[in-house]
């Protein structure tokens, strides 16, 4: 049975006789929506299907979170425009749009571009946008409600906490904030409360204050958990999803379920964490707030929408997965193609026929062409379209452009962009440095090459034949067959070199074939002297002056190294055994404004995520640590560092001779394995 089949039957067995199950998503638009939240939407949309599968009407709500306040301000935000930082506290409906987009303000942006992705996924949501709502007088009730509770939910609040409430405190929770109709934000604080709880006086840190009426105002916001469990009661949610950080035993799911249930009378709905989303091959904390900014539409530049609801659907929400921009990528195609194939021909198991239920998009076709083979195809002729056809079918597969078209655009946008190190790129001049270290008999080989090139009137059949038969030409017929595959392997490597600049490449007879000859008969013809432009690529490189490592730029000076220093006295192996060594990844490196020396590291352990406080800012940028895996000792007893609590300590070297430097691992090695 599917996992999502799993929580259908939860939410049925909850509410048995409902008519309409509703599944909730929602997404505060600080900045573009990243495909980590996509999970959030995937999530509850394979829930859907799973209860109409089961034969239930069921819809997806989303909640557009933009009546949320701005935290702080993104990174492309900040790189189109200046003086966001006092738009800080205010609503994000309220915010000016920083794009020339005619979007009408800044959540409107971004919704836009989140709901103009999800429409190639196929997936139809019921969108609701909580400013609306709020301004609307929707929850007006409610939110007098939850004032009249307040000391109730102030005490459910406080039971979740690890520290004593301190004196006053209870008494003046409220669960609301107002947004200051002087300077737009939250930076409020309500001063008295009305009998019937209808109205309250405040004042602003702005200097504004005055008197808020709940019946005909409606510029305010209830607090988070209780905003939740709120809109879970007027919406009759029955499920919905929310990052593993939610779903801890003091989060906010539980949190919010007690106020559901007590505050407003409504039994929570199914809850499913899930975990992170990994990229591979990219570095960078993958965040709309950050720099890197991996919205749905760029990952569908290089996935078909199809591979993407397959990734999520086939692992299950308590589990990573990671998207790749790396060679990953192609192995991902290969194993979806697989599974389609399966499915199609009628011999898919009952578990990859569920998988693949979610992947289906009403109007789309899939052809499952080789990604891996339009890649390479693709480079050799550079995606020139009816040469591929051509090429495609002379190899005996004889796809047409309607079966290609699909993964035509996101091969060559993988290819260049995430892998540009792999683009066949012809030489602009003769490679005699390779040449001339070349026998006679290899020479005379790349001149009979020439000769049968420049000719012309080959099929690709024939070309291919005359490749092998070139090498047994100039060594002999009669060579054993080993010695012949070893001569036949040097001529085709030798071709490389002086074309790519590579010992590999793509079937060469393909390559020779697809490509114009003219753009490369020259580079193996050596029958004239150098050219000056040759003679100058010839010449030995200046010297370089050394490189000034990073520690230097930024002020670090070493000197001679440390004395060794003795062996420490002897310890069992039951002694080290107590050392919970683990191979953790730095998920998140952040500064602390308290501290000069200290980074915060957020790490993976392969259970879950832990902070760590390590003093290596003078040593590291945080860009040269995101994503590397490191050893640390887990079950070090946590101790406070300028207020943050440190779970554990990495393993470094440090001398006078080269500073400090992290004890790294290789990336293979999974997160949470022990170091023994």
């Amino acid at each position: 049975m599917h996992w999502s089949e799993e929580l259908a039957r939860q939410v049925i067995e909850r509410r048995p006789d409902k008519e309409e199950y509703v599944c909730a998503a929602g997404i505060s638009p600080s900045g573009s929506i990243h495909i980590g939240n996509f999970r959030d939407v995937a999530t509850s949309y394979f829930v859907v299907r799973a209860l109409r599968k089961l034969g239930k009407h069921a819809r997806l709500l989303f909640s557009w979170d933009e009546y949320d306040r701005m935290r702080k301000v993104p990174a492309n935000v900040a790189a189109v425009a200046s003086g966001f930082e006092k738009y800080i506290g205010a609503p994000y409906i309220s915010i000016p749009n920083p794009f020339d987009d005619g979007a009408p303000n800044y959540a409107a942006h971004f919704e836009r571009e989140f709901e103009e992705a999800i429409k190639q996924f196929g997936i139809e949501m019921d969108y609701r946008y909580q400013a609306s709502m709020y301004l609307g007088g929707k929850y007006t009730d409610r939110i007098i409600h939850a004032l009249r509770h307040r000391l109730e939910i102030f005490d459910i609040l406080d039971s979740f906490r690890t520290q004593e409430s301190e004196e006053g405190e209870r008494e003046n929770y409220y669960p609301v904030s107002i947004f200051c109709p002087a300077c737009g934000r939250d930076s409020t604080k309500i001063t008295s409360l009305s009998e019937d709880c209808t109205k309250v006086t405040y004042t602003c840190e702005c200097g504004h204050g005055g008197e808020f009426d709940f019946l005909h105002e409606h510029n305010c916001k209830l607090a988070w958990k209780v905003d939740w469990a709120m809109r879970w009661a007027y919406e009759g949610v029955d499920f919905e999803p929310g990052g593993k950080d939610h779903a801890s035993p003091s989060g906010s799911y539980a949190v919010s379920s007690i106020i559901s249930e007590k505050i407003f009378g409504y039994k929570p709905p199914v809850f499913a964490g899930y975990e992170f989303i990994g990229l591979k091959g990219l570095t960078g904390k993958m965040s709309g707030s950050s720099g890197l900014n991996l919205t749905p539409q760029i990952l569908l530049n290089i996935y078909q929408p199809e591979v993407i609801l397959w990734l999520y659907s086939k692992t299950k929400p308590q589990k990573a997965f990671n998207f790749c921009f790396d060679e990953g990528i192609l192995r991902q195609y290969h194993e979806f193609d697989k599974m389609y194939d399966e499915v199609e021909n009628g011999t898919a198991d009952e578990y990859t026929q569920a998988i693949m239920y979610n992947t289906r998009i009403e109007g789309r076709k899939i052809y499952t062409v080789p990604m891996s083979l339009l890649v390479q195809l693709g480079s050799i002729v550079d995606f020139n379209v009816p040469l591929l056809e051509t090429v495609f079918e002379k190899i005996g597969m004889p796809y047409k452009y309607e079966h290609f078209a699909d993964r035509l655009g996101r091969a060559r946008y993988w290819l260049e962009q995430c892998a540009p190190d792999q683009v066949y790129r012809l030489r602009k001049t003769r490679n005699w440095e390779v040449y001339e270290t070349l026998s006679e008999a290899e020479r005379r080989e790349i001149e009979l090459l020439h000769s049968y090139i420049k000719r012309g009137g080959y099929t690709l059949d024939e070309l291919n034949t005359e490749l092998y038969a070139i090498p047994k030409r100039v060594f002999g017929e009669n060579l054993p067959q080993d010695e012949l595959k070893k001569v036949q392997s040097a001529f085709f490597r030798n071709v490389y070199r002086l074309l790519l600049d590579r010992e590999r490449g793509p079937r060469l007879y393909l390559f020779l074939y697809a490509i114009d000859p003219t753009k490369y008969l020259g580079l193996l013809d050596f029958s004239t002297p150098k050219t000056e432009a040759e003679k100058a690529a010839g010449l030995p490189d200046e010297p370089e002056e050394k490189k000034t490592e990073p520690e230097e730029a930024a002020g670090q000076q070493y000197g001679e190294p440390d004395p060794v220093a003795p062996i420490k006295g002897q310890i069992g192996i039951d002694d080290f055994n107590k050392l919970d060594l683990r191979v953790c990844k730095i998920i998140a490196c952040d500064e602390v404004r308290k501290s000069h020396s200290c980074y915060k590291l957020t790490l993976d352990d392969g259970i879950g995520k832990r902070t760590i406080m390590s003093s290596i800012k003078s040593y590291y940028k945080p860009e040269e640590l995101v994503g590397r895996k490191i050893i640390v000792v887990a079950n070090l007893k946590p101790t406070r560092i300028v207020n943050i609590t440190s779970e554990g300590m990495l393993l470094a070297a440090t001398n006078s001779a080269c500073g400090c430097r992290v004890v790294f691992v290789d990336d293979a090695v999974p997160s949470g394995t022990a170091v023994k």
